[in-house]
C-alpha cells in the first residue's frame, strides 16, 4: 500500500517563488508522497491519500505526522469556527472528505476521527536546535510578506553563535531573496563558500591577514545564506547537508594552522608560548570539544549538549567555534598583533573544552540518576513563558499571521 496525495483551493500566490502546490510537492517528497492525484476519484481502492489545501501553508512536521495517521481530520480555528485542511484517509472515505474540505465542512463517517495541531506535533525541533510551535497558516497576496519573514524567522537555527544570531539576520535574508530572485541554488552558494574557504586559507598562510579575514567573514555571512536559502525554497538535501556540514566542520582548524604558518617569522606569542604549541592547542581542542559533543548527542542524550539546559544555550553563544574566534582574529589584526588573535583562539578553545567536558560528566551523572536526560527546549511553554529571557533569546514568538 502507498499514499497519494491531492489538494484543493490552489492558489498562485508565490512565497519565496514557489506556490502551494509547488511548495506541497517538495514537501511530501521528502516524506516519501510523491504521487498526485489529478482526481480522488481515481485513488486505487488500496491507497491512502494526504488532502490539504492549497490556501493554507504547512509546517513540514505537521505533514510528517499526519502521513503516519490513518483516518483523520486536522482542524484549525478560523474566524467563522473550525475548519478541515488537512486529511490522511483510505481510499473509501476520500471523495466525501476531499468535497467536505472544499466546501469548508467535515466529512461524515464512523471511522474519522479529527485531530489538532497539538495532538500531530511537538515544538521541539533537534535539528534546527529551537522550541517553535508548528503551524498552519493562510496564504493570501496582502499577508504574503508576513508569512514569508515567518518562514525565514523558522529557518534559523535557535541555539547558535552570537554572530549568526544577532548580526547576520537581516542581510541574510536579502541576500537569500535575491539568491531566490536570480535561481541560485543553495549548493551553489555552499560551493562559493568552499572557494572562500580555500581563499582564505592560502591568504593567512602567506600573512596576508586582512584579506584573508575579509574572504572569512564574506564565508561565515554565506554559510548563513546556504541553509536559509535551502530551508525556505524546501531544496534541503542529504547530499547538500553533508557537503555544507562538511565544510564547517573541517575548515575552522585548518584555517588556524594556515594563520600558524602565516606567523612563522612573526615575535613571540604573548604568553611565550611557541607557534607549534599553539596550533597544537587549538587543534586538540577543537578535536576534543567536537568529541565531547558527538558523546553527548549520540549516547548520552539524543540531541545537541547545547540545548541540554539554558547555561549550554548561553554558552553556545560564544564558545570556540568559528565564528566567535574570528572576532580575536579580527581583533588582534586592527591593532597589528595577530600572533595575539591566534593565542586568544588557543586559550578559548582548550578553556571551552574544559567546559564541555564539565558538562558532560555533569550529563553523565544526571543520567545515572535519572535514567534520561531532555532538553529544556521541549519542556518550556513558548506562548506563556515568554517572561523568561532565556525562552525571549532562544526561541520566536508564536506566530500571529491572521
Amino acid at each position: 500500500m502507498s499514499m497519494n496525495w491531492s489538494m484543493c483551493h490552489e492558489l498562485d500566490v508565490r512565497l519565496w517563488g514557489l506556490t502551494s502546490r509547488e511548495r506541497l510537492e517538495r514537501m511530501l517528497k521528502r516524506i516519501g508522497t510523491y504521487d498526485l492525484l489529478s482526481d480522488v476519484r481515481n485513488i486505487p481502492q488500496e491507497n491512502s491519500v494526504l488532502l490539504m489545501r492549497g490556501d493554507f501553508i504547512f509546517d513540514e512536521r505537521v505533514l510528517r505526522n499526519l502521513s503516519k495517521e490513518k483516518n483523520v481530520i486536522l482542524k484549525i480555528e478560523s474566524a467563522t469556527g473550525p475548519i478541515p485542511v488537512a486529511a490522511h484517509v483510505n481510499a473509501s472515505v476520500a471523495l466525501s472528505v476531499f468535497e467536505g474540505m472544499q466546501a469548508g465542512r467535515f466529512a461524515e463517517a464512523s471511522n474519522l476521527r479529527t485531530v489538532t495541531l497539538e495532538d500531530l506535533s511537538g515544538s521541539f525541533s533537534n535539528e534546527l536546535r529551537k522550541a517553535d510551535i508548528p503551524y498552519v497558516l493562510p496564504i493570501r497576496e496582502d499577508n504574503r510578506e508576513a508569512l514569508e519573514q515567518h518562514l525565514f524567522s523558522g529557518s534559523y537555527k535557535g541555539v547558535t553563535d552570537f554572530v549568526t544570531k544577532f548580526w547576520w539576520p537581516v542581510p541574510a535574508q536579502w541576500a537569500t531573496r535575491l539568491c531566490t530572485l536570480a535561481g541560485i541554488s543553495p549548493n551553489q552558494v555552499t560551493s562559493l563558500s568552499l572557494g572562500l574557504v580555500i581563499a582564505a586559507g592560502i591568504l593567512f598562510s602567506y600573512g596576508y591577514f586582512f584579506a584573508g579575514l575579509a574572504l572569512g567573514w564574506v564565508m561565515t555571512f554565506l554559510d548563513t545564506v546556504d541553509g536559509k536559502l535551502a530551508r525556505v525554497t524546501v531544496t534541503s538535501t542529504k547530499w547538500g547537508n553533508i557537503f555544507d556540514h562538511g565544510i564547517d566542520l573541517i575548515h575552522p582548524p585548518l584555517w588556524y594552522l594556515a594563520c600558524g604558518v602565516g606567523l612563522m617569522s612573526y615575535s613571540p606569542l604573548l604568553l611565550g608560548l611557541t607557534l607549534e604549541m599553539t596550533c597544537l592547542a587549538i587543534v586538540l581542542g577543537y578535536i576534543f570539544g567536537r568529541i565531547v559533543e558527538g558523546i553527548f548527542q549520540w549516547w548520552l542524550g539524543g540531541f545537541v549538549i547545547f540545548c541540554w539546559k539554558p547555561f549550554d544555550s548561553y554558552f553556545r553563544l560564544i564558545t570556540a567555534r568559528r565564528n566567535p574566534n574570528m572576532i580575536f582574529l579580527t581583533g588582534s589584526a586592527l591593532i597589528g598583533r595577530p600572533d595575539l588573535g591566534l593565542e586568544a583562539v588557543a586559550i578559548w578553545t582548550v578553556l571551552s573544552t574544559v567546559i564541555l567536558l564539565g558538562r558532560l560528566a555533569m550529563a553523565a551523572l544526571e543520567k545515572s540518576m535519572k535514567g534520561s536526560l531532555s532538553s529544556w527546549l521541549a519542556e518550556i511553554d513558548t506562548v506563556n513563558g515568554r517572561d523568561s529571557l532565556a525562552v525571549r533569546v532562544f526561541t520566536n514568538p508564536p506566530a500571529t499571521i491572521k
